[in-house]
């Protein structure tokens, strides 16, 4: 175009100008030139065209999405901050789980805010993800250490699932006991029991709330669960309570404070069976209640019975120390409906940073602020109690609760609200929890809170009177022992030290930052800097989840600003960001369409069908809702069998609960009778669970609540940008029709409004991870309504490209209308096993050797490669993932034809590190063509740090705790690992 045409053209006006959409170009990776390159690759002629023509006639949407047009990254920015600045910060000391923090600056800058650890996926793996899993076995030796109990898993979700996953644990292991009652501490965190009840109701488990020692004399139990300290701060020596609990054939379980067990004696000393709690304290800020890392430690004997991930120490094909996710095998993806848990999403992220705050502080450091917390929880019961206020407690850590006279407790409240202090108010007695932060200059306020016109002594004073060895712990709760005494808590003191020791962490696994993650079913696509800054204003960040409402109205205007998109997005009436997971949104989701049921008088509604080729979380949602699983077949082209379905909605019309599909179906295809799949379930009395792990192939052009769906899940960390975190955040929220609304979740603490105001909770926050909700929200908000629409257009067009590239080389196993796929393609690579030996681990290993993560493995059919590009990557990257994937299949033909030896061969010994480049080499193919496969991988090449990880070895000598120093430079020599087990 001259420059006479140019100023012929229609001139922008300045709103277009200034809402241009630029961000959509950056999101999306294929340039218009691309795009029209792989339009024709395929044979159509437009992204209009490529939808008409893929998805099934019936679903297809007509108009935009009821969504504003793409805002700048500026002013999304600045309208995000107008919504933070409606928060009002305040110091809490509210406590009931959660505490202000200080997550050091080295950390933050490095980890929390790097997208070489943000962008990273979970690591199956492990080869290439060797930082992160030191990173999470640093966080399981911690919390060995700190619980003194022998082993501990990788995170969960919350303190209170992990409760819940305690009291169903203890239930499965003790053979001692007939019982089906648990008993729980009265001094249990509300949160905590709202989640306990909510679970136990559909494990027929009978909660009993009582004082522990009174309880147990009254009633027989399998298991208890104790809280330590108390909600109110009360330190209670159960150490006798533990040991007649065992007498009697219950096992025991404590939830406990993280920082009260540096100097608190560890529930593992008291004998205890399982300890959890939340690792929030170590450097993770409230967030408004989440993402935090839960743990979960227990004895040795129940390791096999341990929910969550758990990291294990083994070793690589050359005999060298490496560490892999160990037990595997109890993962729902493999055990599906006899799953020990449902643990899709850990929160390995917040469990990273909490193990990299251990490893920063030391064991000194950490004494010395657990010290200062207690020191001024002395002090401030001092001043109060000159005051007339005697505290409650006679022993505590760092809370203290005052019963007040009803006016004066107001009065009290109102005056600390008054100073800048958030208090915890029930009825007229108030509770104060010193934290990290607390100062000198709060509890001065609190003591003119406390006092009114009254005069009071200072701070100084008070201190000047303590002795040192003052304290409110009982002599028989002090801790004497050790903790934190492997070398990686005592090196790494300097900043310097502690950034290169990040660093090198980093350096080890491969993120979005290297390459392409084509995981299937995963959506590894951009989180783009603009959605992650406002993670860390302090707005956001500092917010207590139980702050009273007139301080959160920035969170609530969020909320509501995200779930307006979430239904625009998805054609339902009501949403509920409460649940923390895909996996918990699953089984919210069931709860509500059970309870709907149950409204109706229809309760016997308990069977739950589900397509063989489901994700493992579903039937392993179903199982913790207490529904019976029918499979319902597949046929040979991937969709649910109609006439199965068919059959099998009238055998159990009477029974039937629910049916859970994935749509596009995680074989990847649009299967063209999903609306008749619908009514059919309806017409005999079910409703229909829609998984939504797979939106990203429906937004702007397909709405699950149009087209026949009842509730779905949404996993933010997929299609709405929050980034995966190696494992976690994840956020699952569901959203339903509106003859459902009534029956989302809860809060026991928290009006939520709406009419499910009274409903128990599925997770120990109201909003779940409300702290990472700004990531989804700036999406959305850059992208608009066109964007949407064309992130998906670009997603579907991505995979179509690839299936088409590689059908030749690779049977694409499963296609739909027309031969297409839909965001993912399914490639099979089992008769290369017949053919030359080579399995899709081979395939997956050798990737690394070009600089990639592997597709997703063996899901859902055994010996397949499932392929998700997403919308974000750009053509050239597509590209040199295909090449990869095209030379590989040389390599097999080379096999095939005997040219390459069937057994020594590069993708056999797959993957190859710098210390096989310089060992001795006796392989029959040079090491040029073992790490310089491709020419390009001279001037950018990702080294793995490892060879090929021994996973029976890992399974069969379990050790989940930090090995030697000298254990990782050990040659081939080394025979696995340490010989402990604990900590």
């Amino acid at each position: 175009m001259n420059i006479k045409q140019q100023a012929a053209t229609k001139k922008p006006t300045l709103t277009q100008l200034e809402n241009n959409g630029d961000f959509i170009t950056r999101h999306i990776g294929p340039r218009r030139k691309d795009v029209e390159r792989m339009l024709a690759e395929i044979g159509v002629s437009s992204l209009d065209d490529l939808i008409a023509t893929t998805l099934p006639l019936s679903i297809q949407t007509n108009g935009p999405l009821d969504l504003p047009e793409a805002l700048s990254e500026i002013k999304a920015l600045a309208r995000l901050k107008e919504i933070a600045s409606m928060n009002r910060v305040q110091h809490n000391m509210i406590g009931l789980g959660y505490h202000e923090t200080i997550l050091p600056s080295v950390i933050q800058r490095n980890v929390l805010e790097n997208p070489g650890w943000y962008t990273a996926y979970t690591p199956y793996q492990a080869e290439i993800s060797q930082g992160r899993l030191e990173a999470l076995l640093n966080f399981q030796q911690m919390i060995c250490d700190l619980t003194a109990m022998p082993i501990a898993n990788a995170s969960l979700l919350d303190e209170a699932t992990a409760a819940a996953e305690a009291m169903t644990m203890l239930q499965r292991v003790n053979r001692n006991s007939r019982s089906g009652r648990f008993l729980v501490d009265s001094a249990i965190l509300p949160q905590t029991l709202d989640v306990v009840e909510n679970r136990a109701s559909y494990f027929g488990i009978e909660v009993i709330v009582a004082d522990p020692e009174q309880g147990l004399a009254n009633g027989e139990y399998f298991g208890l669960l104790l809280q330590y300290p108390g909600a109110d701060g009360e330190l209670r020596n159960y150490q006798n309570l533990i040991s007649r609990a065992h007498d009697v054939g219950a096992l025991v379980a404590v939830a406990t404070d993280l920082m009260s067990l540096v100097i608190l004696k560890p529930p593992g000393e008291m004998d205890a069976d399982v300890v959890i709690g939340s690792s929030q304290r170590f450097g993770v800020p409230m967030g408004f209640g989440g993402p935090h890392a839960a743990f979960f430690a227990t004895r040795d004997a129940y390791k096999r019975s341990l929910p969550g991930r758990v990291i294990g120490v083994s070793q690589d094909s050359k005999g060298r120390l490496a560490l892999r996710m160990a037990l595997q095998t109890r993962e729902q993806h493999i055990r599906r409906d006899k799953a020990t848990s449902n643990i899709c999403t850990a929160q390995a992220l917040l469990a990273v940073i909490s193990g990299f705050y251990a490893v920063w502080h030391g064991r000194e450091r950490l004494v010395t602020i657990a010290r200062r917390i207690h020191r001024l929880s002395l002090l401030l019961a001092r001043g109060l109690g000159d005051l007339g206020y005697p505290s409650r407690s006679k022993a505590w850590f760092d809370t203290l609760t005052f019963d007040l006279e009803k006016d004066q407790a107001e009065a009290v409240y109102q005056r600390a609200l008054d100073a800048g202090i958030n208090l915890r108010k029930q009825g007229s007695s108030l509770g104060i929890s010193v934290n990290e932060r607390t100062s000198r200059d709060h509890i001065e306020k609190l003591f003119s809170a406390f006092a009114g016109t009254q005069p009071r002594r200072s701070i100084d004073e008070l201190d000047a009177e303590l002795e040192d060895n003052d304290s409110a712990i009982p002599a028989e709760l002090q801790r004497t022992s050790d903790f934190l005494s492997h070398p990686v808590f005592l090196t790494h003191r300097s900043e310097t030290g502690m950034l290169r020791y990040l660093k090198r962490l980093e350096n080890k696994d491969l993120s979005l930052a290297h390459a392409m993650i084509s995981l299937g079913s995963c959506t590894m696509k951009l989180n783009a800097t603009a959605e992650m800054i406002p993670v860390t204003w302090p707005e956001f960040s500092d917010m207590h989840p139980f702050a009273p409402s007139d301080q959160t109205r920035g969170y609530q205007q969020l909320f509501k600003e995200l779930e307006n998109m979430l239904l625009a997005c998805t054609g339902y009436a009501a949403v509920s960001l409460q649940p923390n997971a895909g996996s918990q949104g699953e089984y919210a989701g069931l709860l509500a369409i059970k309870a709907y049921h149950e409204s109706r008088g229809d309760g016997n509604r308990d069977i739950c069908l589900i397509p063989s080729s489901a994700h493992g979380t579903n039937p392993a949602s179903a199982a913790m809702a207490g529904m019976q699983i029918v499979v319902v077949k597949c046929d040979s082209k991937g969709n649910v069998d109609l006439t199965d379905l068919q059959d099998k909605c009238r055998l159990h019309a009477d029974r039937l609960g629910a049916l859970m599909i994935t749509y596009p179906s995680t074989h990847g295809v649009f299967e063209e009778d999903i609306r008749e799949i619908c009514n059919v379930v309806h017409e005999h009395g079910g409703q229909v669970y829609l998984d939504g792990a797979n939106l990203n192939a429906l937004v702007g052009c397909a709405a699950p609540g149009k087209f026949g769906a009842d509730v779905s899940h949404l996993n933010l960390h997929k299609t709405f940008c929050i980034p995966h975190g190696g494992g976690g955040p994840g956020v699952g929220p569901i959203c339903v029709g509106e003859h459902l609304a009534a029956f989302l979740p809860g809060h026991s603490l928290v009006s939520m409004g709406g009419a499910s105001e009274n409903n128990r909770a599925v997770a120990a926050a109201p909003w779940g991870s409300a702290g990472i909700l700004p990531i989804s929200w700036t999406y959305i908000t850059l992208m608009g309504r066109d964007g949407m629409k064309k992130a998906t257009q670009v997603a579907i067009l991505s995979a179509n490209y690839i299936a088409n590239r590689l059908s030749a080389a690779y049977p694409v196993l499963y296609t739909g209308r027309n031969g297409r796929v839909a965001h993912e393609c399914i490639i099979d690579i089992r008769p290369f096993k017949e053919s030359s030996g080579v399995t899709e681990e081979d395939v997956a290993k050798r990737l690394i050797d070009y600089g990639f993560h592997s597709p997703t493995m063996s899901f859902p059919v055994p010996g397949t490669l499932m392929i998700e590009p997403t919308e974000s990557e750009p053509l050239a990257e597509i590209d040199r993932f295909c090449e990869a994937m095209l030379g590989i299949r040389e390599e097999i033909r080379a096999i095939e034809t005997h040219q390459v030896d069937a057994i020594d061969n590069a993708l056999k010994n797959a993957p190859h590190t710098t210390a096989d480049l310089a060992a001795e080499w006796s392989h029959p193919y040079s090491r040029e063509h073992a790490v310089f496969p491709v020419a390009g991988l001279h001037l950018d090449k990702f080294w793995p740090p490892v060879s090929r990880i021994d996973n029976v070895h890992g399974d069969r000598n379990l050790v989940c705790s930090c090995p030697p120093p000298e254990a990782w430079v050990t040659g081939p020599e080394f025979s696995g690992a340490p010989r402990t087990t604990g900590g």
